[in-house]
């Protein structure tokens, strides 16, 4: 009877010893969340969301008016009554103007991955998305700064707040190739004509 307790004993121990060797916490330090935390970005991994709201236009004019005028004489008399006068005059007048106007808008949403957390605690942020619609090809594509305070409490970045910002809007299809001047315009526009 004793050696069977001593063999039960023995056996219980094994088990607790295997099954200790198996068993897997259910707290993982790299990837917790407490249950009140918010769901902001937060890690190197985390995406968020970037808003994208850029207005931007440009106006310059340039107007130029020079006038010149020169005048040069020439006299000459001797005393067998010969006159000669001579006069020289240049003229030159030239207007020029130019206008140049150009306005731009782009409204999207892009999800973005924190790709670094830079020593002051910002995030570098990229990203990209590509929509494909009967053939032609738009991408999108994001890079910047953020600070974490400018995440709001649902995960969004206004464009605004980024900083050193490389926003890209690229179109590729046979429309955008179609708005393409020809490479026979470009070489008359060359020689100015």
């Amino acid at each position: 009877m004793m050696a069977k307790k001593k063999l039960l004993l023995i056996a219980v121990v094994l088990m607790a010893v295997f099954n200790h060797s198996l068993a897997v916490s259910l707290y993982d330090e790299k990837s917790f969340k407490a249950l009140v935390s918010d769901n902001r970005a937060a890690k190197v991994g985390d995406i968020l969301t970037i808003q994208i709201f850029e207005n931007a236009s440009a106006s310059t004019n340039a107007d130029t008016t020079t006038r010149r005028k020169n005048d040069v004489g020439v006299g000459f008399s001797s005393s067998n009554g010969l006159n000669l006068n001579r006069n020289l005059s240049v003229q030159g007048d030239f207007d020029g103007g130019g206008s140049t106007q150009r306005t731009g808008r782009l409204v999207a949403q892009l999800t973005v991955n924190v790709t670094d957390i830079l020593p002051n605690g910002d995030f570098r942020v990229s990203g990209q998305q590509q929509v494909s619609i009967n053939d032609e090809i738009q991408k999108i594509g994001v890079e910047g700064r953020i600070r974490p305070y400018d995440i709001s409490e649902n995960n969004v970045v206004l464009s605004t707040r980024l900083a050193d910002a490389k926003i890209t809007y690229l179109g590729d299809g046979e429309l955008t190739e179609r708005q393409r001047r020809g490479w026979w315009r470009k070489l008359l526009d060359l020689f100015g004509l």
